[in-house]
């Protein structure tokens, strides 16, 4: 493809299958990258290639995944995503939300060992649904160097069991554990999906160095601000290494 090369292959996990979408560009190498995790109910292909393509522009790699029940991980005629009921369940939250954890950072240490990736300079993209779920990988591996959470924010006040709940994920506890690593938030100042209230207290949270990018819009992201991300994404992976 213009600019590099996708890539389609599987990470074996646990004995778990994970379907996985590898973009690298043809220059610089050892490139900076990042891993990628898509929203409730969308899958690797819509992060690869939104994000992905605007990282690969600014020569940075990237691979997305398909997280559990979502993509090629779902069964016929099967919805992707947990039904509501289990999401609302904390034991099941908690299966599969540990199972996502452990191919996240399967996924990394498989990033940094490319030889065509610079390991030192690793971000990780979330967004939604990966974005509480990429704080929390963030929180426990130091291999993130930078962390964008695009429509992301703190677990809503009326989250049923939010005391249990927290036990597993736990934004605020999380993003506190990142600080001295750059964070960059980005949410629609109209998202009905996950309030800017609920961003505001997650970057509250968050130590320095930080930043909040605000959009006029909704949970979807526009191109203009993907594309922004992505140009911070590679100026701050830039200086990462060493």
């Amino acid at each position: 493809m213009r600019g590099g090369r996708r890539i389609a292959l599987t990470l074996d996990v646990a004995g778990e299958r994970v379907p996985a979408a590898l973009l690298v560009p043809l220059e610089p190498r050892p490139a900076s990258a990042a891993l990628l995790l898509h929203g409730y109910s969308s899958d690797k292909e819509r992060m690869v290639d939104s994000a992905g393509r605007a990282l690969l522009d600014r020569g940075v790699a990237s691979l997305g995944l398909d997280l559990p029940l979502h993509g090629e991980r779902v069964g016929p005629g099967a919805a992707a995503g947990m039904s509501p009921e289990e999401f609302r369940n904390p034991l099941a939250l908690a299966r599969r939300w540990r199972a996502a954890l452990e191919e996240c950072r399967v996924a990394l240490r498989f990033l940094g060992a490319l030889p065509e990736v610079d390991g030192a300079r690793l971000a990780l993209v979330g967004y939604s649904m990966g974005a509480y779920l990429g704080v929390m990988v963030a929180a426990r591996e130091p291999a993130v160097r930078a962390l964008v959470l695009a429509a992301g924010g703190d677990l809503p006040d009326d989250l049923p069991y939010a005391s249990l709940v927290r036990t597993v994920v736990d934004p605020v506890r999380a993003v506190r554990k990142v600080a001295g690593r750059p964070l960059l938030m980005v949410h629609g100042r109209h998202d009905r999906t996950i309030r800017p209230d609920q961003a505001q207290r997650l970057y509250a949270a968050a130590g320095e160095p930080k930043q909040f990018l605000w959009y006029d819009g909704g949970h979807w992201l526009p191109d203009p601000v993907v594309r922004q991300a992505a140009g911070w994404v590679g100026e701050t992976l830039r200086g990462a290494g060493g």
